[in-house]
């Protein structure tokens, strides 16, 4: 169960690298389709080279108050515009699957989903909806991997950081999220895994700010920022 968007509409954005130099053109997409679906598109990458389409289709629940996940879907591509393989998560089959790009022989490998999943790779604007409210401590997900076989692994994410620059700017509510392995286990894996981060503006209409992230599974790091907002708040 997911929170219903409180705008619609295309954020423009941009994706750096951890050098805050720019790579290319980014885009967030949150629509509003015929009965009360909404699909979300998110894109990133480097103008004319690797890059990666998240798609996400959603429900109303609950009189319209909620939304419900129905497909997720992933497509990355290298830098000379060869796919990767599709990543394709369907909640009402209960079922995840990874296909490998035709170079390395198409194969398809699919994972059940258990019963009222909490799988999700693609709206985590909307599932860490919550932790920016303060309304909870932390929020308990999975996710779909790919690499190195297909699995779902535990993750869980907290807010690290709430801040003004100044007392007149909006507070900015950092989001940070990682492999749920238990508590020691976790803290090496985090140490050893991505920095994985959202940003967020609680006052804003849209709430998403930033963030950070591989490009694809095993790719370059990368800040997708929104257009009109300076990168140095998200990149040391």
């Amino acid at each position: 169960m997911l929170p219903y968007p409180r705008a619609f509409g295309r954020i423009p954005a941009s994706t750096f690298d951890t050098e805050q130099h720019r790579l290319g053109a980014a885009n967030l997409v949150i629509e509003s389709l015929d009965g009360g679906n909404v699909r979300l598109l998110a894109e990133s990458g480097v103008d004319g080279g690797a890059r990666t389409i998240a798609t996400a289709l959603l429900v109303p629940i609950d009189d319209g108050k909620n939304l419900r996940l129905v497909t997720q879907s992933s497509r990355s591509f290298d830098a000379t515009g060869s796919p990767l393989g599709v990543l394709l998560i369907d909640h009402d089959k209960r079922e995840g699957s990874c296909t490998s790009s035709v170079e390395s022989g198409a194969s398809r490998v699919t994972v059940p989903l258990p019963e009222h999943d909490r799988v999700a790779n693609v709206p985590l604007n909307l599932l860490f909806d919550p932790l920016i409210r303060g309304a909870i401590a932390s929020v308990d997900f999975q996710v779909l991997l790919c690499r190195g076989g297909a699995r779902l692994m535990d993750f869980q994410a907290n807010v690290v950081s709430r801040k003004k620059e100044n007392a007149e700017d909006h507070e900015l509510v950092e989001v940070r999220f990682g492999p749920d392995l238990g508590t020691l286990v976790s803290f090496i894996a985090r140490s050893v895994t991505p920095k994985l981060s959202f940003w967020f503006d609680p006052d804003a209409p849209e709430r998403w700010l930033a963030h950070r992230m591989p490009l694809y599974s095993d790719g370059p790091e990368v800040v997708v920022v929104r257009q009109g907002v300076s990168a140095n708040l998200f990149i040391d």
